[in-house]
């Protein structure tokens, strides 16, 4: 490591503990080690009177971050390891941790965010995009499901649009984050370092109102109509019936694109947001989706998936099951069992705990 740039830089400036993702070639994505530094430094910052505020940013100019190290999982996955499931582990506790965060947790939400990225930022109190933001949630692209808290993000934004977010990947701008719960604030990417300048002289409050402005307007708010009538469907096979049936014609394409992805991701994911919405915490979410992603260690498609989108290139993912057709109930339940001893065990904190 001698020379190379430790690849999450933590300090305290001006009562500000600030967390700097320090891969931008990778977009920062987040490794193992990351998230065990994370950790570290929130716990140590919760109770110190010294810092006020956290400042979470990605270094360069690319974006927060792309999400977990998915090429690792792919190895991982590949040759039976557990290291993944030990990383979604202290992930999703993380994860949990910035949903119940104390003090004001600040991420900036610029250029990409997908993933793991989601996770470390859009459970955060104050979450702060650009008009450079872009923020996913692929995980279906390569035969995984959202997770990272995702699922209770996307289960509750307005009607079903949460929904047709995760089955094809669709990325939301500035607005759309806004408005569909993933994001607090609107700051235009050039008025950031300034705004992080005002935070360390003086209170938050402040520095929002002088830099914040009014978010543009949501794209896939204005498209709810169609979005609620396919995706309220209780199959991944009806919500494409649908689609394909509309007379929109963003519709009769989006039936494609959900096509494209992991049969077996798509139905798997489609139970998890109805699970999620009817769950009442963030943590009661991140144990389910422990289970599932676990499951997805072992499953064919997460292997394939990310093979033909990031290891090979050939973006030509052979799925199997190959079709929603050939995907069983059984298949299915399979991602949902318990762990035993291996559960997540998150719990939510009680009133008198908080």
């Amino acid at each position: 490591m001698t020379g190379q740039e430790p690849e999450i830089l933590i300090d305290v400036k001006d009562g500000i503990g600030r967390i700097t993702l320090n891969r931008p070639k990778a977009i920062n994505a987040l490794n193992h080690a990351m998230v065990l530094e994370m950790s570290k430094a929130l716990s140590a910052w919760e109770n110190d009177d010294s810092v006020r505020a956290v400042l979470v940013r990605g270094a360069g100019e690319r974006g927060l971050c792309a999400g977990g190290d998915i090429v690792s999982i792919y190895h991982d996955a590949k040759d039976g390891g557990t290291g993944s499931q030990d990383f979604w582990r202290d992930e999703y506790i993380l994860n949990a941790a910035i949903g119940r965060y104390p003090k004001p947790y600040i991420a900036i939400m610029d250029g990409i965010v997908m993933g793991g990225g989601v996770g470390i930022s859009a459970h955060g109190n104050v979450r702060i995009v650009t008009e450079r933001s872009s923020i996913a949630m692929p995980e279906t692209g390569i035969g995984f499901v959202p997770d990272v808290g995702g699922t209770y993000l996307l289960s509750r934004t307005p009607g079903e649009i949460g929904t047709h977010i995760a089955l094809t990947t669709g990325r939301m701008k500035a607005g759309d984050a806004v408005t569909l719960g993933f994001a607090d604030h609107y700051l235009p990417s050039d008025s950031l370092d300034k705004f992080v300048a005002a935070l360390e002289s003086g209170p938050l409050e402040d520095a929002l109102a002088e830099y914040s402005q009014p978010a543009p307007e949501s794209a896939l708010l204005g498209q709810r109509e169609w979005i609620d009538a396919a995706y309220s469907a209780d199959t991944v096979e009806e919500i494409v019936e649908r689609l394909r049936a509309s007379d929109v014609p963003e519709a009769r394409e989006t039936a494609g694109q959900v096509l494209a992805k992991s049969p077996v991701a798509l139905k798997v994911t489609l139970r998890s947001l109805r699970h999620a919405r009817q769950l009442g915490s963030l943590e009661e979410v991140l144990n389910e989706e422990f289970r599932v992603s676990t499951a997805s260690l072992k499953s064919h498609d997460l292997v394939e998936g990310i093979r033909a989108q990031v290891v090979d290139k050939d973006r030509n993912p052979q799925w199997s099951p190959a079709t929603l057709a050939d995907v069983t109930e059984a298949d299915v339940d399979a991602y949902f069992q318990p762990l035993g001893d291996l559960e997540l065990g998150l719990a939510a904190p009680k009133e008198n705990d908080r």
